[in-house]
């Protein structure tokens, strides 16, 4: 009965809904900004705001003239059917574009998974990965990332220490572990996602280079731009969530930076920090 009484609570609040809503049928909230995010997975987000995602958050928020409220879940199966699609919150930072699940702003920032290897090593790696010296290094990367594929396309999977891909984000960061590897000489490279890398060399110290990883023909994609999220069926939000993308883009780059996001230009490069 309890259960009964919820949901048709639930219905009523949705059929008073404001009539603008219901004229267009976004379910976004007009009194803050609500965003799923996770709640343990720097250099992204964390409950304690210190991740990119929640600085990035926090200045939409300002040009939207919205309190950011947060709606955490660890970001794995289930993430956005259980946030963004459930009607929890209406904005989920950092997808890729092109995402099925979710449609995709405008993109923020374009980035790349990349190599890393310890600044300063008497012979750092082969500038390619079909380079047979590469067979004798100590290699690392993320079960089931792109970057698998070049490393089996190399016939580099037998001398590569694989880090799981599906944790707790709470309990494990399979990324920052596999930098940290390579930073303490366990292990002479990894191919690792550039922002968790970038992080750990400016914002942890960590004495470690990267290149970034040039998508081969056929072979999986190393570079990625990146969007944020929102319900299909919400075309006025997703366009003032553009707008203040357009608008903020500097700062947004600026955000990055600090975090020592590896950002690409228009030909896929590095760009200058």
């Amino acid at each position: 009965m309890r259960r009964a009484l919820l949901a048709a609570a639930a219905a009523l609040a949705l059929i008073a809904a404001p009539a603008a809503r219901a004229q267009t049928g976004e379910l976004v909230a007009a009194d803050a900004l609500r965003v799923c995010a996770d709640p343990a997975n720097l250099p992204f987000s964390n409950e304690r705001g210190e991740g990119f995602e929640n600085r990035v958050a926090a200045l939409l928020g300002r040009a939207l003239d919205r309190p950011v409220e947060y709606v955490f879940f660890p970001q794995v199966q289930g993430f956005v059917r259980n946030t963004l699609r459930a009607g929890r919150c209406d904005l989920v930072m950092g997808t890729v574009a092109g995402d099925d699940l979710m449609q995709n702003t405008n993109p923020y920032y374009h980035t790349s998974y990349v190599l890393v290897f310890r600044r300063g090593a008497a012979e750092p790696p082969p500038e390619r990965l079909d380079d047979p010296r590469m067979r004798s290094l100590r290699l690392g990367a993320v079960a089931r990332t792109p970057p698998v594929d070049l490393l089996v396309r190399n016939g580099l999977v037998e001398n590569t220490r694989f880090f799981r891909l599906a944790v707790d984000t709470r309990v494990e960061a399979p990324g920052a572990d596999l930098v940290r590897a390579v930073a303490e000489g366990e292990l002479d490279a990894a191919l690792v996602w550039g922002p968790i890398a970038g992080y750990q060399a400016k914002v942890k110290n960590l004495p470690i280079e990267l290149r970034a990883l040039p998508t081969e023909p056929g072979a999986a994609r190393m570079d990625f731009r990146i969007t944020m999220g929102v319900r299909g069926q919400e075309p006025e939000w997703r366009r003032r969530i553009n707008a203040a993308i357009r608008d903020k883009q500097g700062e947004i780059d600026g955000i990055l930076r600090e975090y020592g996001v590896p950002l690409l230009d228009a030909q896929g490069r590095l760009r200058e920090p």
